[in-house]
């Protein structure tokens, strides 16, 4: 009889633990807490601690108001021009409201999931492959614009739509390869050409600008060597007139008379036989004739005055037989033998520059009492 209290006391404690239980619900943060009374739909519990009716009210689900991410996984679609492509989305959403994400659809997930592949389709069979590869951010902007609209009655906004991947066939893959391949080989030999136009075009240039100025140095180069020219030709010219006017000065001021002319001609004659070339060489037998008339000739030229024209004052010869005379006027006899010795020793040289052996035996038989300027005999050498 004694523990029958003890049992009832148990039994007590155990329902006031069961009510409290039933009585205090405590939500997390960021979830809210659907009550129905008897299957209806009563209050949203927000969060933290929480008193509900135990046994009449029941917290029926627990709704998650934390933005969501969903990936769903590759679906096929079919493009404009009838190639099957992959493409890989996700999605994030997020309940804004929980009693229409409870009441208004079963499973709200999966009714997003089927409206963006449906979407998915209608958008992309609008379009090429190329245009599909080339417009995700249509594609996603689409996607968002669809969804937000058609789930909002089902508490749910939609922020973001990306796609993942947008894989086409083995074969596209292929050939879009080849296809940019062939593209870069293009733009490469385009950017090669480009380079040697521009080589060509740059070294055409510099071609041209140097033969511009390897012409202009010819020219300035001629000009200045005709210039040149010209001033040594006028110099020349100026010389050659000074030299023949101090020549002709001095001879009209030196007056020469015949005896000195005959002596230039016989000195001449060495150096005619002197050359080379010269294998025979013949003296006339009419020099002394051809010397008096070369005289007389000279003697009457413009200019040279003839004898009658009175005393004049001869060159200075310089010492002869060991004493230094000074020009005297007119000839005197010592003069005279003098100048007889010089043309005999000038007659002398050419005959022995002519004929060596000749020259010792005439030189051998000649008379010295004979006059110099007879004309001697002909000789020939080789």
């Amino acid at each position: 009889m004694t523990a029958i209290p003890f049992i009832l006391l148990a039994l007590v404690l155990l329902f006031v633990v069961v009510m409290l239980g039933r009585t205090v619900r405590i939500i997390p943060q960021a979830r809210a807490g659907i009550v129905e009374r008897f299957g209806k739909y009563k209050q949203t519990l927000p969060a933290g601690l929480n008193i509900v009716v135990p046994f009449i009210d029941r917290v029926r689900y627990l709704i998650d108001l934390r933005e969501q991410v969903v990936s769903f996984p590759p679906q096929p679609v079919i493009t404009e021009d009838n190639l099957v492509v992959s493409i890989d989305t996700v999605i994030y959403f997020q309940v804004t409201d929980p009693i229409a994400a409870t009441y208004e659809i079963a499973n709200y997930i999966t009714a997003v999931e089927q409206l963006t592949m449906t979407t998915l389709r209608n958008i992309v069979g609008g379009m090429d492959l190329e245009q599909t590869l080339t417009s995700r951010e249509e594609i996603n902007n689409g996607l968002r614009g669809v969804l937000d609209e058609a789930t909002g009655k089902w508490g749910i906004r939609v922020n973001r739509v990306e796609i993942k991947g947008i894989d086409p066939p083995p074969s596209i893959k292929d050939s879009m390869e080849k296809q940019m391949r062939a593209d870069r080989d293009k733009r490469a030999a385009i950017l090669s050409a480009e380079g040697q136009r521009q080589s060509a075009i740059l070294t055409a240039e510099g071609d041209k600008q140097a033969a511009i100025l390897s012409a202009e140095g010819a020219r300035e180069s001629q000009i200045l060597r005709a210039q040149a020219d010209r001033e040594a030709a006028i110099l020349r010219a100026q010389g050659e007139g000074q030299a023949i006017q101090t020549v002709f000065q001095a001879i009209h001021d030196g007056q020469p008379d015949q005896s000195l002319l005959a002596y230039q001609y016989l000195q001449m004659l060495p150096r005619i036989a002197s050359g080379d070339a010269n294998k025979v060489w013949i003296v006339p037998s009419e020099i002394g004739r051809a010397l008096e008339g070369l005289g007389s000739t000279l003697g009457s030229i413009q200019g040279i005055p003839a004898d009658s024209e009175g005393p004049r004052t001869r060159v200075d010869m310089g010492p002869a037989g060991g004493e230094l005379e000074t020009g005297s006027v007119g000839p005197s006899d010592r003069e005279l033998s003098n100048t007889r010795a010089d043309v005999e020793a000038a007659i002398a040289e050419a005959q022995s520059a002519a004929n060596p052996g000749a020259g010792r035996r005439d030189a051998a038989s000649t008379d010295p009492l004979s006059d110099p300027l007879d004309p001697p005999p002909p000789v020939s050498g080789s």
